[in-house]
């Protein structure tokens, strides 16, 4: 009688390095142990990144700290082309917290009502501009705790407008820094904040100024939530995802 051949349990599944929710983001052990190759490893990313975008900006329309600001607080859940479509209309009638607390609620609702959650967003803009006055004499505050202190102004959104305006050296982790950070196994991380930590430390300062920028941009046009261009990415070759496309 022949023996029963005992099934054989299907592999678990490969992580997601960088997928929405994912609890361990890399695999232990999918890494170099040794920090030097590491840090070189990260060291050529930036530098390929530089190279093939030597000087990146963020894709939203601003004038001035406070038009950033505002227009940061509005892309929350909403690509920047469609802030971009509201906010010209808007900051040519009103761009100055002043002016929008005299547009009135009703009227800016009306301007960024193509925006998700504009009901929300609108509420916040205007409680922001009236502490704007009545903090800071309508300026926008220079420090990343009075800006946390504002409706709608999270860590990433003070992060932005610091480095952008000021350019201060840190980093604003937005899904598409998550992604590219938690695949290229740059700075592995459950949550915005300990990738952002993560990068902080592991990014040369050369590259610091610019390095959200630049993850923000691979992230939008290379490495894609659920199609990744790997075959045209410039880094592909660093890059240690194990799902990475021929």
């Amino acid at each position: 009688m022949a023996r029963k051949k005992t099934p054989i349990p299907p592999a678990p599944p490969v992580a997601d390095l960088g997928a929405p929710g994912s609890t361990h983001p890399v695999a232990e052990g999918r890494l170099d142990a040794a920090p030097e190759h590491e840090a070189g490893r990260i060291r050529a990313v930036f530098s390929r990144l530089r190279d093939a975008e030597p000087a990146p900006k963020t894709e939203l329309v601003y004038r001035d700290p406070f038009t950033l600001l505002v227009a940061v607080v509005l892309s929350a859940q909403a690509t920047d082309v469609s802030v971009n479509k509201a906010t010209g209309p808007l900051f040519a009638v009103a761009d100055t917290p002043q002016a929008i607390l005299a547009l009135g609620e009703d009227r800016l609702r009306d301007f960024v009502k193509t925006i998700g959650l504009y009901n929300a967003k609108a509420k916040n803009v205007m409680a922001l501009c009236a502490l704007l006055v009545e903090r800071h004499g309508g300026a926008v505050p220079r420090e990343r705790a009075a800006l946390e202190t504002l409706p709608g102004v999270g860590r990433k959104t003070a992060n932005v407008v610091l480095n952008t305006i000021w350019g201060d050296p840190v980093i604003a982790v937005d899904t598409h820094v998550f992604r590219v950070s938690n695949r290229l196994a740059i700075a592995p991380g459950a949550t915005p904040l300990a990738v952002e930590l993560g990068l902080e430390r592991a990014i040369p300062a050369e590259f610091m100024r610019d390095a959200h920028h630049w993850m923000i941009l691979h992230g939008r046009y290379t490495c894609l939530a659920r199609k990744p261009l790997c075959p045209t990415c410039p880094v592909s070759d660093l890059c240690p995802w194990p799902e990475k496309r021929p």
